[in-house]
């Protein structure tokens, strides 16, 4: 009996202790966590691909516990590792392609499975230009959708931005300090597409050239400015000032100071400037770019001290575009090439005879880049004559080239009309003409640019063309 009470008692103890331990047990699995790798990262893509290298990014990897590196295997290698969701490879080989997948690893240790694969082939070598290719980006284009990220850079070898203007104090100042300092990361930025690329604040333009006669005035407000402008460009990341002063002595907005020694002011300031810019380059072992943008009339010819000026300045963009425009009485060519043998009831410019002047004046060619305008003007109420040209009108606006390729280029009756002579276009439906630049054109005034052995071409400007027609024709035409 005292044996059957003894077994009972151990049975019952034994039985306490398998509950207790398997109750402990559960308890230890539930609490332990989930010991399984992190997830695989995800979104992976090439950010950014060049001839010899590939920006990769990919979404952050889930986990309970931090994610501490990620492993980027190439061509199914294990090749590197990083802490951040980007990485870039170099020294790749153009025109190859490449396979890339990403694996997670946390402070655990523990390895996820891997990304998605991804396939990317580097972009063959790029092929010097032969003629520069400056484009204009005006700030204002942000406020409607038109980022500098939009740009191709592959098409250009200059890109200007536009504008900075000039404080108080003589010194450069931001034009548009709510967007600036983003629209500059961004462009800067394009600089990993096409490191060859050089950006350039351009300073003053039609609405703020009023202080530049007050800063080229002395020694010491030429020296205020030119140092706020290395301090700007450092600052900011560009290569170079492009000045806009419209204009010396005379002309451009009444309320601009203007004086008589501003000719030779404008010397003096370009001097001071390559002489700051050359000492900065000389510390950041860097040729920093100093440019103007020129008139197009000989009376601009007349008000600048152009034998001069030139050795200290890179190159002119000369603004061959503007020839004619709303001030006119009668619809008239935007920017003919050439001089025609019209009969017109008001004055004839044009591109060469522009060209011709600066170079009967002793500016070097090669250091001249012919503006060419993404835009037109479109002229409303006009007299049903001679398919619009030389006409008066009622209205009269500007207009970008995308405007007129989606609203008017073969719709609503508007004809094409092509200048035999001055090698520009025109459209017009019996009420309403449009002067404007065209592929043709463009190409026209490609050639134009090699038998005149100019350095290139100059874009106002290139949020007007978003679709690259126009720019993709310069490209083609002129690398």
């Amino acid at each position: 009996m005292m044996k059957k009470r003894i077994h009972t008692t151990i049975l019952a103890l034994s039985i306490i202790l398998l509950t207790v331990f398997s109750s402990s047990f559960n308890y230890t699995l539930a609490a332990k966590p989930n010991r399984t790798g992190p997830a695989a990262p995800t979104n992976l893509k090439a950010a950014v691909v060049t001839d010899t290298s590939i920006t990769l990014s990919w979404n952050a990897s889930t986990d309970n516990v931090a994610v501490k590196s990620y492993y980027i295997y190439r061509d199914n290698s294990y090749f590197a590792s990083t802490s951040a969701t980007t990485y870039t490879i170099n020294n790749l080989t153009p025109a190859t392609n490449y396979q890339f997948y990403i694996k997670a690893k946390d402070a655990r240790k523990n390895i996820s499975t891997a990304s998605d694969i991804i396939s990317v082939t580097t972009t063959s070598p790029a092929q010097p230009f032969s003629k520069k290719v400056v484009g204009y980006y005006a700030a204002w284009s942000s406020y409607s959708g038109y980022y500098p990220n939009q740009i191709d850079p592959s098409k250009l070898t200059h890109i200007n931005y536009a504008f900075a203007n000039i404080s108080s104090d003589l010194k450069i100042t931001m034009g548009y300090p709510d967007i600036d300092e983003n629209n500059f990361k961004l462009l800067n930025e394009l600089k990993m597409t096409n490191p060859s690329l050089k950006t350039l604040i351009s300073i003053g333009g039609w609405s703020w050239s009023g202080k530049f006669s007050d800063a080229a005035l002395s020694d010491a407000s030429r020296t205020v400015f030119a140092e706020s402008c290395i301090d700007f460009i450092i600052k900011y990341g560009f290569d170079g000032v492009d000045l806009d002063w419209e204009y010396p002595v005379s002309g451009g907005l009444t309320s601009n100071s203007k004086r008589p020694e501003d000719k030779q002011n404008f010397t003096l300031l370009l001097q001071k400037l390559r002489e700051k810019l050359d000492e900065q380059g000389t510390m950041d072992n860097k040729h920093y770019l100093l440019t103007i943008a020129g008139g197009a009339s000989s009376s601009y010819l007349n008000n600048i001290e152009i034998t001069k000026l030139s050795q200290y300045i890179d190159y002119a963009t000369i603004m061959t575009y503007d020839l004619h425009g709303t001030w006119d009485n009668y619809t008239d060519l935007h920017a003919p090439l050439f001089n025609n043998n019209d009969s017109s009831p008001q004055y004839k410019g044009s591109v060469d005879s522009s060209v011709n002047a600066w170079i009967n004046a002793s500016f070097p060619s090669d250091k001249l880049i012919l503006g060419i305008p993404f835009y037109g003007y479109i002229y409303s109420s006009v007299t049903n004559s001679n398919n619009g040209l030389y006409q008066t009108y009622g209205g009269a606006n500007s207009i970008s080239y995308q405007k007129i390729a989606e609203n008017y280029l073969n719709q609503h009756g508007f004809i094409r009309y092509f200048h035999s002579q001055s090698l520009v276009p025109w459209l017009f439906n019996g009420s309403t003409f449009i002067s404007y630049e065209d592929p043709q054109s463009i190409s026209y005034k490609t050639d134009y640019i090699k038998t005149k052995n100019l350095g290139g071409a100059m874009i106002w400007e290139l949020s007007q063309d978003p679709n690259e027609v126009l720019l993709n024709t310069l490209y083609n035409e002129i690398k």
